[in-house]
């Protein structure tokens, strides 16, 4: 399966920087409201040293990593959901990807504008936050317009989709994005089918410079109850994209001297593969060594969906092995003669690090 994470914010909070950080592609980073206006695409490569190490094994031709694509949609602005800014049409590009990054400005220059004069995480993610509310508001009563007329007699489907979107409308009413609500799997399914913003999980980045690395910032006992359950990062987005404009060994120097421990690019990967539950396996051979995600609780069949269909409806067994054991073997041959590579069946829950070969 394949990830899209839209990079959403206020406009001049560094969202342009941090796309950059990530893709290495040139994007138009100024200093003014609504420099991005059609949304930036790249696709990132994750990093993981296990298909290294698994593809020098196997000798492969190739070495095929996971990826993410990354979208740098412009500023949002307080009512945008009204339309006001360029609104609608950037909350429309929201409703394509599968998990939001919303970036929080923590690092204060004065010489970078900022719509809201001056940076204060607490409102400034509460200004987001806000917006996605209401356009979801928005578009659940318009639903809802529908399905009063159409719940009538005893028509049991109609009558329930109208009780849902009622629910839902609770729910956004009392300012709970539905991502921390808890829904249903009915509740998720309608959600979903009428492309509801905040039913996306969203991972907050709060931009800080350098002063704040060195105190090693985190948020305040206000802005942490703000947050509640959304998970958050801080990365000093400036420094990532500094560095990213050098070759491997001056970046990690570069990152070091900032007291950076771990590239902002590994930190996200970790904390959306977390948030998404997701996992990697891995397939390996002369051909190609390749990393695949998918759920976390897949069953081996289901992990099999994401080479192929067939992988799946004609799955008979697996051969499994740990990544880290089959380097210790240091052969597919050897690793089977040690007893280390194992059998499954379809109930096979498959694990992080996994790597697989399925026979169908």
């Amino acid at each position: 399966m394949s990830l899209k994470m839209g990079i959403v914010g206020l406009p001049n909070v560094g969202k342009s920087t941090l796309f950059h950080a990530l893709t290495q592609k040139p994007v138009t980073i100024a200093n003014y409201p609504f420099a991005t206006i059609d949304p930036n695409v790249g696709v990132v490569p994750v990093p993981d040293e296990r298909l290294e190490k698994l593809a020098k094994l196997s000798h492969s031709k190739k070495v095929i990593p996971t990826v993410i694509e990354f979208v740098d949609i412009a500023g949002l602005v307080k009512g945008a959901a009204e339309g006001l800014g360029l609104g609608n049409a950037f909350l429309s590009h929201i409703r394509d990807v599968d998990a939001i990054l919303h970036i929080v400005r923590v690092f204060k220059n004065p010489d970078i504008i900022h719509v809201e004069i001056t940076p204060h995480p607490e409102r400034d993610f509460d200004i987001v936050k806000s917006e996605l509310i209401l356009k979801d508001l928005d578009v659940v009563d318009r639903a809802l317009e529908k399905a009063e007329s159409e719940a009538k007699g005893s028509d049991s489907p109609k009558i329930e989709r109208r009780n849902i979107l009622r629910g839902l409308k609770a729910y956004l009413e009392a300012e709970t994005p539905l991502s921390q609500a808890k829904l249903t799997d009915n509740e998720e399914i309608i959600a979903g089918q009428i492309g509801l913003l905040t039913q996306k999980p969203m991972l907050v980045v709060f931009n800080i410079a350098d002063a704040e690395i060195a105190g090693q910032w985190k948020p305040g006992p206000s802005l942490a109850n703000i947050l509640r359950e959304t998970p958050y990062l801080a990365i000093a987005i400036g420094i990532e994209s500094e560095a990213a404009s050098l070759a491997g060994a001056e970046a990690n120097e570069f990152r070091r001297l900032a007291g950076i421990e771990e590239t902002g690019l590994s930190m996200l990967i970790k904390k959306s593969y977390e948030m998404l539950g997701l996992i990697t396996f891995f397939t390996t051979g002369e051909d190609e060594t390749r990393a695949w995600t998918i759920p976390a609780g897949s069953k081996a069949p289901r992990a099999g969906r994401a080479i192929h269909s067939d992988f799946e409806d004609k799955f008979i067994r697996a051969e499994v092995i740990r990544w880290d054991k089959l380097l210790h073997a240091g052969a597919w041959a050897k690793a089977r003669e040690l007893g280390l590579l194992r059998t499954e069946g379809r109930d096979y829950v498959v694990e992080d690090g996994d790597v697989i070969e399925f026979k169908i």
